[in-house]
């Protein structure tokens, strides 16, 4: 099922998720639904507080080739509940996008390598390390985990322009 996409600034944006306890057919429905929905608005990631779910899970699923139309088959899709980060080195920037931030592209600073330590939809626990584009991706869902969007990393003066525009687009 598509669901809604909780656009910002809804203040449910700036709520910090809640620890996945239930590893069960809800938890399993919330994943499945939320690949459905990404996939609809041509999304590679999603956190479940952007459908309005306040649990730590969030999902990601890089195409592996923008051209072909289903190039991001769901059993490519990585499911990561309750996430900690145990490493970060280097540092990045990325032009990022946001599904709650639609039409908005800016670049942003993040770490170049991450390592994070989560669970799958079975609680089976599992170690993923990346220095690419899918380290970009774990940290900008895992800043939606604790109530923070991509637009607040922006410099001041770039914060407020942004602002500015968003409330002309969106009254």
């Amino acid at each position: 099922m598509i669901r809604e996409i909780v656009i910002y600034p809804d203040r449910r944006l700036k709520e910090i998720s809640k620890p996945v306890e239930h590893f069960d057919e809800s938890l399993h429905a919330l994943l499945d639904d939320m690949y459905e929905t990404m996939i609809a608005k041509n999304g590679v990631g999603l956190a479940a507080v952007q459908v309005g779910v306040h649990l730590r899970a969030l999902i990601i699923n890089i195409p592996f080739d923008k051209e072909l139309e289903d190039s991001q088959p769901k059993e490519n899709t990585l499911e990561v509940i309750n996430p900690t980060l145990l490493e970060i080195s280097g540092e990045t920037d990325f032009q990022e996008g946001c599904l709650s931030v639609p039409g908005v592209f800016e670049d942003i600073v993040r770490a170049q390598y991450v390592k994070v330590e989560y669970q799958d939809r079975f609680g089976e626990k599992h170690l993923i390390d990346d220095d690419d584009f899918l380290a970009i991706a774990l940290q900008h869902e895992m800043d939606h985990l604790d109530g923070k969007v991509f637009v607040e990393k922006l410099s001041y003066i770039k914060r407020k322009k942004f602002e500015k525009e968003w409330k002309k687009l969106h009254p």
